[in-house]
């Protein structure tokens, strides 16, 4: 991935500095980075990576799902707070995980952590596992289920 960053960077430089003006101006290097960013799509395959554009994309695909859970889980902690008898049942649970490697293990237990409503409170040793306390265990396990394959295919994307 950094060589193609670093090719698409030369040959918009390149465009930049092979265009006959008189002053150097962003936009002949933006219009340099897009015709270099098609040449290195055209080519990615020689790399044997794919293109480094997507994995970009895959991290504001993830940034958005996880602001998305975030509003609904928000939602629903605030309406259970407002409601005159709060009726939730605590409870901790497994979720057993197809992420491999520290980065993608450590990611999936903070963007839980992170989202109201629920917490990591431990990784198994052999990063398979984790184990969550929800706040209400019987109405939004479903959703937390949701949220917890959501994010852990965003992050899959990101990093695989």
């Amino acid at each position: 991935m950094p060589a193609q960053f670093l090719l698409n960077l030369c040959i918009a430089l390149l465009w930049m500095l092979l265009n006959d003006e008189s002053e150097l101006r962003f936009s002949t290097f933006l219009a340099g980075y897009l015709v270099g960013a098609a040449i290195v799509f055209l080519m990615h395959r020689l790399f044997g990576e794919r293109f480094y554009l997507m994995r970009f994309f895959a991290v504001i695909k993830l940034l958005l799902i996880f602001n998305w859970e975030l509003l609904q889980s928000s939602y629903h902690i605030i309406k259970q707070i407002l409601s005159p008898k709060l009726k939730i049942r605590p409870g901790i649970f497994k979720y057993e995980t197809e992420l491999r490697g520290e980065w993608e293990i450590t990611a999936l237990a903070l963007l839980l952590t992170l989202t109201p409503g629920s917490v990591v409170l431990e990784v198994t040793p052999e990063g398979d596992a984790y184990y969550i306390h929800a706040m209400d265990v019987e109405q939004s396990m479903g959703n937390l289920i949701r949220s917890l394959y959501k994010f852990e295919k965003a992050i899959m994307e990101v990093t695989r």
